[in-house]
């Protein structure tokens, strides 16, 4: 007999758990951690103290952000056996199979990796939320060619990886957008990567297989990569005067455009509103205002025209351009992506395993009911 339960395609709607973490109103563009807007975090906070809130479940004192920031500076390094797999990788590997393959790498190296208690999980949390950045930096230069660079520990989280980059030290304020880009995308609720860390973190597996998972969705371009899919975009366009031509044409032929439109959101992203501003700086001091300009275009067309359906500019419309201005790859925009999230689902898993019940949903089966097995010699 059919099972006649509704379906949730995607999942849309069905609640699985209770968080305090991370609350969007996707109606209203809104989106808070542990209830303070977006954009005070943004404005007032740093990628190390939204990190450790989450952990935490609530703002940390001066002396807890002390000792988090000194405990991230101190697991920086990534073991030397790991540097070498980096090296050895092969030339022209997606940044993400890289990463995929280097955290579960680095879990065989860590002989706490099966420690899923509270205190287990949280203690390698703060060791791959400080080693992410390494270990990407690491993956870009030696997909180059370049010697990898040690992380120093001197520098801010943000500013650190910009330095492990280029092996500049980068200015106070290239590192503070950064800084801010990072908390913008540090955690947004039940995303398919999250989702899927917890799906993994149920059955009680060791982090670094849930954090691989994790990976693997972020990987795929229906998550992660839209931000380099609006570099592609405007590229293409080329030159602002081109722009409302170009943008109209895909509306008029209902085409995808990239950066537009989110699963929640049916205004404007609260982070597209932050990078917004801070793109249109950094792109004049860069010299770099055609991208701003045409982005600036596309986006009012957008509005005007299909706004009324609630599709609004995301969060990556905006986020490759300040990448790009930093001297970022735009093959490497979703590992940064992942860089940021490391925090976001590090505390999601650590929040639902607290009190945890293993992940089984059901299907609606909608095969035969009356088949019966047919001897192989028998089968037409």
């Amino acid at each position: 007999m059919t099972n006649t339960a509704s379906i949730a395609k995607g999942l849309e709607g069905v609640l699985f758990t209770e968080s305090k973490l991370t609350f969007i109103n996707g109606t209203e563009g809104i989106l808070t951690h542990l209830g303070i807007p977006i954009q005070e975090w943004a404005e007032n906070s740093t990628f190390e103290e939204l990190s450790l809130a989450l952990l935490n479940g609530q703002l940390p004192t001066a002396a807890e952000l002390a000792q988090f920031d000194a405990d991230l500076k101190a697991n920086r390094a990534i073991p030397e056996a790991l540097t070498e797999i980096i090296k050895g990788m092969p030339r022209g590997v997606h940044p993400m199979q890289a990463l995929r393959t280097a955290v579960s790498y680095l879990g065989l190296l860590d002989p706490q990796a099966e420690d899923t208690s509270a205190e287990g999980r949280r203690a390698i949390a703060t060791r791959m939320i400080a080693q992410f950045s390494t270990i990407i930096a690491a993956i870009n230069r030696a997909q180059e060619g370049q010697d990898i660079i040690a992380p120093r520990m001197d520098l801010t989280h943000a500013g650190n990886y910009l330095y492990m980059l280029s092996g500049k030290e980068p200015t106070a304020e290239q590192a503070r957008l950064f800084d801010i880009a990072l908390v913008l995308h540090v955690d947004h609720g039940m995303n398919a990567s999250t989702f899927t860390a917890i799906a993994t973190g149920s059955t009680l597996s060791d982090m670094y297989s849930c954090i691989t998972s994790a990976i693997g969705a972020l990987k795929g371009p229906l998550h992660g990569g839209a931000n380099e899919a609006v570099m592609d975009m405007l590229d293409e366009v080329g030159t602002p005067d081109k722009a409302e031509g170009y943008i109209t044409k895909k509306l008029d032929n209902k085409e995808k455009i990239m950066g537009v439109g989110h699963r929640v959101y049916k205004y404007f992203d609260p982070r597209s509103r932050v990078l917004r501003d801070y793109a249109e700086v950094v792109a004049s001091k860069e010299g770099k205002s055609n991208y701003y300009q045409i982005l600036e275009t596309i986006e009012k067309v957008v509005v005007d025209r299909i706004g009324s359906k609630g599709i609004y500019p995301n969060v990556d419309f905006y986020s490759g351009t300040v990448y790009s201005d930093l001297g970022i790859k735009k093959e490497y925009f979703t590992p940064i992506f992942a860089l940021a999230r490391i925090s976001g689902w590090c505390a999601s898993l650590i929040e639902y395993t607290s009190n945890n019940r293993l992940l089984r949903p059901d299907a609606v089966y909608t095969g035969a009911t009356d088949a019966h097995y047919v001897q192989l010699q028998d089968r037409q």
